[in-house]
């Protein structure tokens, strides 16, 4: 009776070890909640330097310390770095006027400004801006700077919306019913520039389908005299319809959004426009097709891409609607002549750089630099602009020239951002020089990790800040001849690492070929029991365009990444094969079948890394967002036996149900290509684990139908899924993100590790309902 007794009493606390064993907690969430950005940002002391101009090359900084901050003005040409002010003067000025404790270690506000003597600074505190005499140690609130700062912040509102401010500061263009139109600065006078624009045929309008707003999208002329844009037509292209959620009726949208294979999709008509007089001139050459060399818009450098002034001659270049053919021509900006200067083909697509367009015409010394990844690797060319033939090769060798930084005609020397010139991972990107005829090539940044540069205005030196995925921030000023100038901060990760942070591991595996070397990052536990083996997620975002990783540089949290191991995952992230930083074949493997997804590369590189890591292949799972998504459902039904979970968010599962550009570029046009072969619901039959599919109802990037042919696929096979829908959300769910990745912890905690998760847990930003 006593041991039957005793029994009793202990069955209890043996339930209550079982519910704990088979549960993930509140407190566990909590736990892993402190590692994303809103928690992490906070322990970090400095970052990036970002330099604030002054006056010339002059920039002011803070150097940001656990205990301290401390604002600093730099001088490249003096090679100094000193205090800028008295910080305990100013603090106690600062006190005496407030009535208030102020630190001197630690100033209330983080942005001033300097008068161009250095004499006067001011700055923001309690709303009010202030006004402090640095020598005398005088301090005042300043009322007109308040009302001027106030000013502009509502004109940078109001110009940002849809306006072009001219290179002279003195003229805005803007777009107003289809057409442009001129308002004075300074006087508030408005005229029309063009007056035969109407709907779907207007000037200067933003709309990729994909993207759209109410911008203009126009390239002033270095002397604001003349505009470069178009007259877009969109009349005969198919639309594309959402609409809300909301009590009453749903309120439409609808617009132009041309998909893969349609007969008809935008097309502009090239135009100088005078504005003194106004004058529209067209340019004499055929309407070009809704293309440019760098991306699927026409303004993703923030600008009209693909067009260059130089006097009365604008140069620009016409892209065919499969990418294959490239066409560069100089036109007479007062006639509209055109001149055809020479064209590159390529076999499958061609591109113009990475993160900028690496094009420039030299109208004084009639050359043009020109890109192409003819030689299998990004690199820089040399053209004779009046005869179109090639003058020299300016870089070569087995590396990526991705951003054209710098022209210095007079020295014929060019400044570039590239990759592959980084002996420990070919990803991080560095700065180089070289002269145009490809001689004198030198790394000004041989430094080891992913540099990112900042020019001065002068443009004679620049900050480095550079980093690796597990290593801070270093930042430093130099010359253009690579020489150290001053060592500007060092980023502080003592705070972060004594809260039990740790950074991710950078890897190296072989693809699926079993040859070609691949990167990636892996996420592991904090605290890791021994003998155990841990479930595997692993996040996709395949490309073509980007990758998985994203910046190679340090930062605290990528996402919910380390947050997700602390639950109990291992996290991978793997950079497979077609990512456009390495070589062109490389990034081509893809090309015509982007439903490879590195799918192989993914189960490679996660086998590869098995060997080394407590990792239980049979619980893998996966994850992603938009191309992500597509790659994740495809993940589940290409490899359903690898692949046990999955949440595929956003994706564009049919590319002919999404907008032309992006499959008929990575892919091909329609007539070459089997989009039906690729389409992720003719596989759905296939799905063997737990799916769950995510949708913004008004995603005007990815049509809400891509989902939704994958939902109707499952149902004709009798499977099971799950589904979130966010009604009234755009394409990243916006204030609903939160939510999203709540979710996303319960069901790979739920599905891939079987245990039970908190209810409802509130991570921060969460939408709740406070009424």
């Amino acid at each position: 009776m006593k041991h039957y007794l005793f029994s009793l009493l202990m069955l209890p606390l043996a339930l209550t070890a079982n519910a704990q064993e088979d549960s993930v907690t509140y407190k566990d969430y909590q736990h892993a909640e402190s590692f994303l950005n809103y928690h992490t940002s906070k322990l970090v002391d400095g970052g990036n330097v970002r330099p604030n101009w002054i006056t010339g090359d002059l920039f002011w900084m803070i150097d940001q310390k656990p205990s301290e901050k401390d604002f600093f003005i730099i001088n490249p040409t003096k090679k100094s770095k000193v205090k800028a002010f008295d910080q305990v003067k100013l603090a106690a000025a600062l006190a005496k006027a407030t009535g208030k404790t102020i630190d001197a270690a630690n100033l209330p506000f983080n942005e001033v400004a300097f008068s161009g003597d250095l004499k006067t600074v001011f700055f923001f505190n309690d709303g009010k801006s202030w006004r402090y005499e640095i020598k005398s140690n005088q301090l005042a609130p300043d009322l007109e700077q308040t009302v001027k700062a106030a000013s502009n912040s509502t004109y940078r509102r109001r110009g940002a919306e849809n306006g072009v401010v001219s290179p002279n500061g003195k003229l805005l263009a803007y777009l107003k019913e289809d057409n442009l139109w001129l308002r004075d600065l300074t006087s508030g006078t408005e005229k029309q520039l063009t007056f035969d624009g109407i709907k779907d045929f207007g000037y200067a309008t933003d709309n990729a389908g994909w993207v759209h707003s109410d911008a203009a999208i126009l390239r002033w002329s270095p002397d604001s005299k003349k505009i470069a844009t178009f007259k877009q037509d969109q009349r005969a292209v198919g639309e594309m319809y959402l609409w809300t959620t909301n009590v009453g009726h749903p309120k439409l949208e609808a617009w132009k959004y041309p998909l893969v294979g349609d007969a008809h999709i935008p097309m502009i008509t090239r135009v100088v426009i005078k504005v003194d007089e106004p004058k529209v001139i067209t340019l004499q050459v055929a309407p070009d097709p809704h293309r440019a060399t760098l991306s699927d818009n026409i303004s993703s450098s923030g600008t009209f891409d693909d067009v260059d002034w130089s006097a009365n001659e604008l140069a620009f270049v016409s892209t065919s609607r499969d990418h294959k053919i490239e066409k560069f021509r100089i036109a007479d900006a007062n006639t509209g002549a055109v001149r055809e200067v020479f064209q590159e083909v390529v076999p499958t697509q061609y591109e113009s750089g990475q993160g900028a367009i690496n094009w420039r015409y030299l109208a004084q010394t009639h050359e043009i630099i020109w890109y192409s990844e003819r030689d299998n690797w990004g690199h820089l060319y040399l053209y004779d602009s009046e005869t179109g033939k090639l003058k020299n090769k300016i870089t070569e060798g087995d590396y990526v020239v991705t951003q054209l930084l710098k022209v210095d005609e007079k020295k014929r020397v060019l400044y570039f951002l590239a990759t592959g010139k980084d002996a420990k991972n070919p990803y991080f990107e560095h700065f180089l020089k070289v002269d145009f005829d490809g001689k004198n090539l030198q790394d000004l940044t041989p430094e080891t990790g992913n540099h990112q540069i900042i020019f001065t205005p002068s443009e004679n030196y620049f900050v480095d800040n550079y980093s690796q995925p597990d290593v801070a921030t270093v930042s430093s000023l130099k010359n253009l001849d690579g020489k150290l100038l001053i060592n500007l901060a060092k980023t502080d990760i003592s705070r972060l690492i004594a809260s039990g942070w740790k950074a991710p591991t950078p890897v190296t595996l072989k693809a699926a070929d079993g040859k070609t070397n691949i990167y990636g990052l892996i996420f592991t536990p904090t605290q890791m029991v021994a003998g155990k083996k841990y479930p595997v997620i692993d996040y996709i975002y395949p490309g073509p365009q980007g990758g998985s990783v994203g910046s190679w540089s340090f930062i605290a949290s990528r996402g919910d990444h380390q947050a997700l191991a602390e639950l109990g995952f291992i996290v991978v992230v793997i950079e497979g094969t077609s990512n456009p930083l390495r070589s062109k074949s490389y990034h081509d493997m893809s090309y015509g079948n982007m439903s490879i997804n590195t799918l192989p590369d993914q189960i490679a590189g996660i086998k590869q890394l098995a060997e080394k890591y407590p990792m239980d292949l049979d619980r893998v799972g996966i994850w992603g967002h938009s191309g992500g998504g597509f790659a994740t459902a495809c993940a589940m039904f290409t490899y359903p036996d690898f692949f046990k979970v999955g949440i595929s968010e956003s994706g564009n599962h049919d590319n002919r149900n999404y907008e032309d550009d992006w499959g008929e570029r990575y892919d091909g046009l329609a007539e070459n290509v089997d989009y039906a072969a690729q389409a992720n619901q003719l596989y759905a039959k296939n799905l063997k684990g737990k799916l769950l599919l995510a949708h913004g109802l008004m995603d005007d990037n990815v049509p809400p139908s891509n989902t939704f042919l994958v939902v109707d696929a499952l149902e004709k096979a009798n499977k099971d899924y799950d589904l979130i829908v966010f009604p009234n959300s755009r394409h990243g769910y916006g204030a609903f993100g939160p939510y999203m990745m709540r979710r996303r912890w319960d069901y790979f905690v739920e599905n891939l590790m079987g245990k039970k998760h908190p209810k409802e847990f509130p991570l921060k930003g969460t939408p709740l309902d406070r009424n």
